[in-house]
C-alpha cells in the first residue's frame, strides 16, 4: 500500500523504521515543526523528520495540518493509507477522508482505557501492572475509532514513563505491521469501543507532579516513576523547588508527620508518607544539575526532623 506516516518524537521513530524496512510504499512523511531546544536555543528537527530525510522521504511540517496546502499536499501524495503515531495534532475531518482505505492510529494503551495525550504516563501514575497497544481507525473523536489489533505489555517495576515508552514504541512496530499486512489482505474486522469502558488522559501539567505526601509512599513512588521526564515530581525543601528523579519504597513505617525526613544515609533521603517511607536516591534542587541524594545531602545538610512540602 501507498502509505502517508505522520509522528514527532521518539516513540514514532520504531515504526517508521519498521515501514521503512517494509514492502509497503512511504510516500510522504508530515510531522510537527523545527522547535528551538537546548541551552542554546538551536532549532532541532522533531526524530521523525530526521528519520525521513536520511531515507530521501517527502516531509511536511504544518504549523496546522487543517490547512488547505496542507491538505492539497496530501492529496497530491495519493495515499491508500494514513498512519499516525504520536503526531501531536487532531486530524480533522478534510484530512480523515483522503486515504482510500481511511487512517490507522498506534496508541499506547489498550482503548478505551487511557483515551488522550499521555497513555503511558497515567498507566504507572496509576499503579498498573500492565497497558498495551492500541492500532485504530481514526474517526473525528480523541482515540474513539474501532479497534483493529491490541497487544497487551506488562509494565516492569523499575519502569519510568521512558523505559515503558521505548518498549511500548518498539511493541507498537511490530503491530503496527501487522495490522497493516492484515489490512491489505482484508482480514481484520474493527471492533468498536465500550465507550463506557473509557478512561482519560490528558496532557501533564507542572502541577501534576507536586507530591502530597500524605499519600502511600508506593503512590508518591509512582508519580516520580511516571512524570519523568517532565514534569517531573517535585516537593519543596528550604523555599526551593526539590525534584525527585529516582525513588524507593521503603517498608518501615515513621511515626513522623508525612513529608518529615526520618534520616539520611546509604539508601538516600528516607522521607515519612502517608504510609510507609520513600527513599530519595536521585535529586536535582531548582537551577541546579541532578545529583545523587548523598551529594546532595553534603551540600545540604538535611537533618532528621526536616519537613519537604
Amino acid at each position: 500500500m501507498k502509505i502517508v506516516f505522520m509522528g514527532t518524537p521518539d516513540f514514532a521513530l520504531p515504526s517508521l523504521a519498521a515501514l521503512i524496512r517494509s514492502d509497503h510504499t512511504l510516500c510522504g512523511v508530515v510531522t510537527r515543526p523545527d522547535r528551538l531546544s537546548g541551552r542554546g536555543k538551536h532549532l532541532t528537527p522533531p526524530p521523525v523528520k530526521s528519520l525521513a530525510a536520511e531515507h530521501g522521504i517527502p516531509v511536511l511540517q504544518p504549523e496546522k495540518v487543517r490547512d488547505e496546502a496542507s491538505v492539497r499536499w496530501l492529496e497530491d501524495r495519493a495515499a491508500d493509507l494514513i498512519v499516525v503515531a504520536a503526531f501531536g495534532q487532531i486530524l480533522p475531518p478534510s484530512v480523515l477522508t483522503i486515504p482510500a482505505r481511511g487512517c490507522v492510529n498506534l496508541h499506547a494503551s489498550l482503548l478505551p482505557r487511557y483515551r488522550g495525550a499521555s497513555p503511558i504516563n497515567r498507566a504507572i501514575i496509576s499503579g498498573d501492572e500492565t497497558t498495551g497497544i492500541t492500532t485504530m481507525l481514526m474517526n473525528e473523536g480523541m482515540d474513539t475509532g474501532d479497534i483493529l489489533l491490541q497487544q497487551e505489555v506488562p509494565i516492569e517495576a523499575g519502569d519510568d514513563a521512558i523505559a515503558l515508552g521505548r518498549r511500548l514504541a518498539d511493541a507498537g512496530a511490530l503491530l503496527l505491521l501487522d495490522t497493516l499486512n492484515r489490512m491489505e489482505r482484508n482480514q481484520l474486522s474493527p471492533q468498536p469501543q465500550n465507550g463506557s469502558l473509557a478512561t482519560y488522559a490528558p496532557p501533564l501539567k507542572k502541577e501534576d507532579g507536586v507530591i502530597d505526601w500524605t499519600k502511600a509512599a508506593r503512590d508518591i513512588h509512582n508519580l516520580v516513576r511516571g512524570t519523568v521526564p517532565w514534569p517531573g515530581a517535585f516537593t519543596h525543601c528550604a523555599g526551593k523547588r526539590l525534584k525527585i528523579l529516582k525513588s524507593a519504597i521503603v517498608g518501615e513505617s515513621a511515626a513522623l508527620p508525612p513529608g518529615t525526613v526520618v534520616r539520611t544515609g546509604p539508601e538516600g533521603i528516607l522521607v515519612a508518607a502517608g504510609s510507609g517511607c520513600l527513599a530519595l536516591s536521585e535529586v536535582q534542587l531548582e537551577n541546579r544539575g541532578k545529583m545523587t541524594a548523598g551529594a546532595f545531602v553534603r551540600g545540604h545538610p538535611l537533618p532528621a526532623g526536616t519537613r519537604l512540602g
